[in-house]
Order: C-alpha cells, then sequence, then structure tokens
C-alpha cells in the first residue's frame, strides 16, 4: 500500500508560518512557491484521514474475498492483526469492534515508552479532534434550541474575531477560511524553531482561548467563507468559546451535561491540567534514532475545543452509536451534520464528521472522525443505524523524516472493518 507519512518538527513549522504580528484578520491565498508559504509545504492536517480512508476503500474492495477465505472466528483474526502491528512498530495499540453477533476488544504493546506496562483494551487516551464531533454535537443542541442557526454570522456571537460572511456553519465545516492552528500559537514559546525539544516543551505549556483566538487573527485567512475547505483548529476553539459564551457554562460542565452522561461515556474527560487520571495510553514520539519516547506533560489547552478530550474506544464507540441514533440531536439534525460540505477536497467532510466507504454494503458509508494528538492517533466511525463500531487507538508518531512511516495501519484497521460485515 501506499503510506502517508506526515513530517513536524519546528523547523518545518518555522519555514512556513507567516510573522506573528498584530494584522487585521484578511483573505490570503497560498502562495504557490513551494519553497515558502504555509499550505505549500506546512504538515498535512487531514493525511490519516485520506490515509484511512484509503484503507477503508481496500477493505470494500475485499469484503467478498475475505468472507470466502477466512475459516477462523473473527476475534481470533482480530487478535492476530493487533499482534501483527506491534510487530510491525507500533509502540501500543487498544481498539474495539462492534457488530451484529460481534463484541471484540483487543489491546498490545506497552502503555508507555520505556516501561513493560501492558496496553489494556479499556485504557483512556488523547482522542485529539475526535473532540469535534462532540463540539458540533453541543452546537447543533444550541442550534435546536433556537439559540443559533447553521447560517447565524460568527461575527455576532464574538464581534471583532472573524472576517465578514464566516458563518456557524462555515466552523463547522472547515470552510471559513481560517488558519490551521497551533503552530503559530506554540512558536511563541520558542527561541530556536529549529529545536524540537524546545516545540515539546511548548507543547507542555498553557495557552488560553484568548491566544489561540489572537494566533487565528494574527495571520492572513486562506480564502473568502464558504469557497473553499480548509481544515482548522482555531475554528473550533472558537466554537468552545461561543458556546461558552452563549450558555455561562464552562465548556467541561457541558460536555459532562450534554455529551458525556447521556451517551453513556462514563472514562470520558476534559481535562484541564496534562495530569492523565487513571491507566492511559500514553503518546510516545520518535525524534531521532535512539527510539521512542515518551510524551507524558502535554497540556490540554494547547487543543482545547478542538482536540483536548480523553477517553477509552468503549466511550467514543458510544458517542457515535448515541450521535447517530438521535439520542444527543434529533433525527433531523443528524441529517444536516452528515452530507460531505468539503466539495471535492478530502475528506468528505460534514459538521464535525465525516464518511468513508462501508466494506459491508456497496454505497454506503461509514461515519465518524479521527484524531491525531502529538503521539497519539486514533479513529472512531460507525454505521449510519449505529448498529457496527470500529474504534481504534495507537502510540507511536515518527518526526525523524524517514522516507517510510513506521509501522503499517492497515494491518490491523483493514480486518477490523471487515469484521463488522
Amino acid at each position: 500500500m501506499s503510506r502517508t507519512i506526515v513530517r513536524t518538527g519546528a523547523a518545518a513549522i518555522a519555514a512556513v508560518l507567516l510573522p506573528l504580528t498584530a494584522v487585521p484578520a484578511a483573505y490570503a491565498q497560498p502562495d504557490p512557491d513551494p519553497d515558502r508559504g504555509p499550505a505549500a509545504v506546512a504538515p498535512d492536517p487531514t493525511a490519516l484521514t485520506r490515509e484511512a480512508t484509503a484503507i477503508a476503500e481496500r477493505a470494500a474492495a475485499k469484503q467478498q474475498g475475505f468472507k470466502a477465505l477466512s475459516s477462523t472466528p473473527a476475534a481470533a483474526e482480530l487478535d492476530r492483526a493487533v499482534d501483527a502491528v506491534i510487530a510491525d512498530g507500533a509502540l501500543g495499540v487498544t481498539a474495539r469492534v462492534e457488530a451484529p453477533g460481534l463484541t471484540w476488544t483487543g489491546a498490545g504493546g506497552v502503555r508507555e515508552a520505556g516501561t513493560e506496562r501492558d496496553v489494556r483494551a479499556f485504557d483512556r487516551f488523547h482522542v485529539a479532534s475526535n473532540t469535534k464531533t462532540m463540539i458540533a454535537t453541543l452546537v447543533m443542541q444550541e442550534v435546536e434550541r433556537g439559540t443559533w442557526s447553521l447560517d447565524t454570522p460568527a461575527e455576532d456571537v464574538l464581534p471583532g474575531i472573524f472576517p465578514a460572511g464566516v458563518t456557524i456553519e462555515h466552523l463547522l465545516s472547515h470552510r471559513s477560511g481560517a488558519p490551521r492552528g497551533p503552530e503559530e500559537l506554540l512558536l511563541t514559546r520558542v527561541e530556536d524553531p529549529d529545536s524540537l525539544e524546545q516545540l515539546i516543551d511548548a507543547v507542555g505549556q498553557h495557552y488560553t482561548e484568548a491566544e489561540h483566538l489572537a494566533a487565528m487573527r494574527s495571520v492572513p485567512w486562506l480564502f473568502e467563507p464558504g469557497t473553499d475547505f480548509s481544515y482548522s483548529n482555531y475554528g473550533y476553539v472558537a466554537l468552545g468559546v461561543m458556546l461558552e459564551k452563549e450558555t455561562g457554562r464552562d465548556l467541561d460542565d457541558l460536555l459532562h451535561r450534554r455529551i458525556f452522561w447521556p451517551a453513556g461515556m462514563l472514562r470520558t474527560d476534559y481535562p484541564k491540567t496534562s495530569h492523565n487520571r487513571g491507566p492511559f495510553l500514553e503518546g510516545a514520539a520518535k525524534i531521532d534514532q535512539t527510539g521512542w519516547r515518551a510524551l507524558t506533560d502535554l497540556d490540554p489547552s494547547v487543543f482545547h475545543a478542538s482536540g483536548a478530550a480523553t477517553s477509552t474506544t468503549r466511550d467514543l464507540a458510544s458517542l457515535n452509536e448515541a450521535l447517530l441514533t438521535g439520542e444527543l440531536v434529533s433525527p433531523a439534525s443528524v441529517d444536516a451534520m452528515l452530507p460531505p460540505r468539503s466539495g471535492s477536497a478530502d475528506p468528505d467532510y460534514g459538521l464535525g464528521i465525516y464518511r468513508v466507504a462501508d466494506p459491508c454494503t456497496e454505497g454506503e458509508y461509514l461515519y465518524g472522525h479521527d484524531g491525531a494528538h502529538f503521539g497519539t492517533q486514533s479513529i472512531n466511525w460507525s454505521s449510519r443505524d449505529g448498529e457496527r463500531q470500529v474504534t481504534l487507538a495507537w502510540t507511536g508518531r515518527d518526526y525523524t523524516g524517514a522516507t517510510e512511516p513506521p509501522y503499517d495501519l492497515g494491518l490491523l484497521l483493514e480486518p477490523m472493518l471487515l469484521a463488522t460485515c
């Protein structure tokens, strides 16, 4: 298969960011020069989504052959798949499959680099951008309450923050033109932009939501709202601030009361410190040839509403099931969230959720999100009826600039998808 590599690091980030001067928000097209400009060489925030989408498409193409060739129980196949991806180089894995007649959980590898503590199936982890589905659900609840509509200008909620024409729907669907983030913000905390050590230290520092919004406004926006697709963490931080302003409640309280508890997500949290409660699958990074380095002091404020949540595979599956079956918002709101707004761009992104090919039924889709934290990545997809779920988290991200990724995600994700059929 063709493997997608995301290369990041302070040197790469510094080379592509515009100066952090206080300038009015404006629209700017990406610089076509490959040696300049954030759109030209910045790390692709949808690289994981595109790789996982390709795996789903391959699984859909293989589905009939898999059924014909497999003569052992699905659980045994999946157990071997966990072993395979660990043997291929992944540091730690926790995974879950739910389908009619099958509920499987698996885990492999170590919980933290440099230790011998085994990963368990119910270990918690940083879910990163899977948080966006939670935030989008809260926003849709406010739409149902009449607080906003999808067409409400963002400027009406947070005056002085957005260019003219940006709506709540644009922020939800990454069609606002906002810069990605949080790279601009991280660079305000490093002296040597070529030092990965300083970048890792910056990720452990605290950032206010106001600092995120200031960084969002400090660089030109990418296009006029509604005319293109570009993934933006800043846009979701802004949505979190808007929710807190309109409801008068902290986002942590809103998420617990209106998402976690109703969905039965009892081991999910929206932390405010780097302390990870209970057994935790710690992220790991490879920044040189000395091997994996544990990332245990990552401050959640580096992402805020765009990716601060922690959860388990079981809880994330419960989120998708509760959302898609109308337990968290009305069926009409679910129907509004699912259709892609991203046009010809990858992924097929709706409102805080995207879709991939359903391997079990031609022409149907699985819905959900993924998350790429600094040392942990995750995927959470479900069939439209909520009956079939695939949820996976794994650790180990390579920042050395190697020409090959350290392991093949498809060794596990593909069998998991096929097992739901």
